[in-house]
């Protein structure tokens, strides 16, 4: 049945053509579309609505295996060394440490991972 159908408006609620809708779904709306079917020659107003809200645990970042970027100051030698000592690596082109996240995880480096 929706391989015959095209969409050809979708509309935000507020829009021209939701009010009632918006009336009806209150903020549980979020789309509607207008389907077209050729072969059965009809038009149909589809709405998209939320029936379910929970929490969602946040899926992490990194994994375990990922290279992750360091910011590490020159100065930082006994750093520098650890971080040697664990896999990690200089990266001469971006000037950062490339390190597996598993060996910085849960330590006060976390907050000198950069964003990529």
């Amino acid at each position: 049945m929706l391989k015959n159908m095209k969409t050809q408006t979708h509309l935000k609620p507020g829009q021209k053509g939701t009010k009632r809708l918006v009336a009806e779904y209150g903020q549980s709306l979020v789309c509607v579309r207008y389907r077209y079917d050729k072969v059965r020659r009809v038009r149909l107003k589809t709405v998209e609505i939320i029936v379910e809200e929970k929490a969602w645990p946040f899926p992490p970042e990194h994994g375990d295996g990922d290279m992750i970027a360091l910011r590490v100051g020159y100065a930082e030698k006994a750093l520098r060394a650890k971080l040697k000592a664990v896999g990690g690596r200089w990266d001469p082109v971006e000037k950062v440490w490339r390190v597996p996240f598993c060996s910085v995880q849960g330590t006060e480096l976390e907050a000198r991972i950069l964003k990529e």
